[in-house]
Formats: structure tokens, sequence, C-alpha cells
């Protein structure tokens, strides 16, 4: 529930931004953004539960670390979006108007980022011998 949460509220968000949907302003989806938020948290906690049951299946799995690695590389990319103000620019972005290509650079990166968080997490059984 937390990833769909968040890939559907962030990947809306991204894929306008990259061009799709123009007929929507980028300010009306940027309300969906505290739903990812949500769905991110959901995934934290119940992550952590998992870790903390058996940390052993994850610290020595490679695929955990390629996945931490994409949340944490998510995480600076969604920071970049916000602390260097390029937010406040797509935000005023209306139907039909193109983002800034470092936005579209951003969220693409979002995309690719988050995708590859499902993927290494589906590959924890299959890589390594921890489940």
């Amino acid at each position: 529930m937390g990833m769909a949460l968040l890939i559907g509220a962030i990947g809306l968000l991204d894929a306008r931004m990259l061009g799709l949907f123009k007929g929507l302003p980028i300010g009306a989806l940027e309300r969906l953004v505290p739903w990812g938020v949500l769905g991110f948290v959901i995934n934290l906690v119940t992550g952590f539960v998992f870790f903390a049951g058996a940390p052993s299946q994850y610290t020595n799995n490679i695929a955990f670390g390629l996945k931490m690695l994409f949340v944490l590389l998510a995480g600076v990319n969604v920071s970049l979006f916000y602390f260097t103000g390029l937010s406040h620019r797509v935000d005023r972005l209306g139907a039909g108007e193109d983002a800034p290509i470092a936005a579209k650079l951003i969220a693409g990166a979002s995309l690719f980022l988050w995708f590859g968080v499902l993927y290494w997490g589906r590959m924890l059984p299959f890589i390594g011998n921890a489940f």
C-alpha cells in the first residue's frame, strides 16, 4: 500500500514534468505529494519492522544494499528539487506548459530511482542466500 501511494502520487507528478498529461497544471498535482510522503512513511515503518525481525537476512544481501542506495539517491534527488528552488518554478506552470529541462532531469531520475527501489526490493529473496 505504501509503495502504491508513493509511486502513484510522485510518479504522476514526475510524468507530468516529463511532458505527459499536459492538460493538467503541475500545481494541482503537487497536492498529491503528501500522499506520496505518507506512502514513504508506511514503507519506512514496515521496512524497519522487517529489518528488526531478522537483520542478518538483510545486511548480508547485496540487493538490500542496492535498494538502500537507491532510496538514498532518491532522497538526494527530491532534496535537489525542493532546496534549489526548482519546485517553485514548476509550481507556477499552467496546463500545456513545459517544465524546465532541470525539472525533467529530476523527474526522470526520480522515476528511475523509485522503480529501482521496487526492483531491488523484489530481488531480495532471489539474490544471495539470506531468505
